[in-house]
């Protein structure tokens, strides 16, 4: 079955794993440095409302920017069409390549091809936040979305200065504490154990 191609202008969940369940974060400077790529790599052709990164495997929630939006982030080579699906090619080969350098490893690191789908009501918009956020909860790493690192939890609710769409994701919950109180409700209807990446 081919992939849907990812549209300009359109909403995605953006996921994937490990190549045969293998941990793609073996520790906390990988993290780090896949947001640094994703900034690198990903920022330029999509905006990015939340994310969540486990040992072994990701979430992303993004929006394709428009075709002038692209243009801010022209460089000096020629751009006709922006080629999304190349970005996240660039993006996944150069993080795979740093981590097979790093750790004297050989082969695919992630499953071959991204997962995408494409969130197309506001139901699915509210629900994939919450999925996205409480995953490490869903997965029994933390207790509660707060006390885990690798999530855009933190940002969301901080002043600091992100890419992240804080704001629109802000407003489209009506307050930080609305936020909160749904990302706790999310959590209380998770299942008591959850096998890591079943």
């Amino acid at each position: 079955m081919k992939k849907q191609r990812l549209a300009t202008g359109c909403y995605y969940h953006v996921y994937n794993r490990g190549n045969n369940k293998e941990n793609i974060f073996k520790e906390a400077e990988n993290y780090i440095y896949f947001l640094k790529l994703w900034n690198k790599y990903i920022e330029p052709v999509a905006e990015t409302f939340c994310y969540c990164l486990l040992p072994n495997h990701f979430h992303f929630f993004i929006r394709m920017r428009e075709l002038q939006t692209f243009e801010v982030f022209k460089t000096s080579k020629v751009l006709t069409q922006p080629n999304q699906e190349q970005h996240f090619s660039n993006f996944f080969n150069a993080y795979s390549k740093a981590i097979n350098k790093a750790y004297n490893r050989t082969g695919s690191l992630f499953q071959k091809g991204f997962k995408r789908k494409e969130i197309i009501n506001e139901s699915y918009y509210t629900s994939i936040i919450g999925y996205i956020i409480t995953n490490p909860v869903r997965h029994g790493l933390c207790n509660s979305s707060a006390e885990y690192l690798y999530s855009a939890y933190e940002a969301i609710l901080s002043d600091k200065t992100t890419l992240l769409l804080r704001n629109e994701v802000i407003d489209w919950f009506g307050c930080k504490e609305a936020f909160i109180d749904y990302i706790r409700a999310y959590e209380s209807n998770l299942p008591d154990k959850y096998e890591l990446l079943k």
